[in-house]
């Protein structure tokens, strides 16, 4: 009994973990030089953006800004353009 406990204690703390890992995740997107979090799996039209993990920095000679915006859609040419 002892050690079923075990198992339902530790499939609960497992599972739970997934969970909120996989919440928690934001990805980056670029468009351009204008990059946002995302924290859904949207699906850009083709060639629109560059998806990276969370992560991602980008580097010491790069110049990226940061645009956030609530909802579904992409910066294009400093617009959001919704979808």
């Amino acid at each position: 009994m002892r050690f079923m406990a075990m198992i339902v204690v530790a499939t609960v703390f497992g599972l739970g973990t997934l969970l909120m890992n996989s919440a928690a995740r934001a990805d980056v997107v670029c468009s351009g030089d204008t990059c946002w979090h995302t924290h859904g799996g949207y699906h850009y039209p083709p060639g629109v953006v560059v998806r990276h993990d969370d992560r991602w920095h980008w580097g010491h000679d790069e110049h990226y800004r940061w645009r956030e915006h609530e909802g579904r859609g992409y910066w294009r040419n400093g617009v959001w353009v919704t979808f």
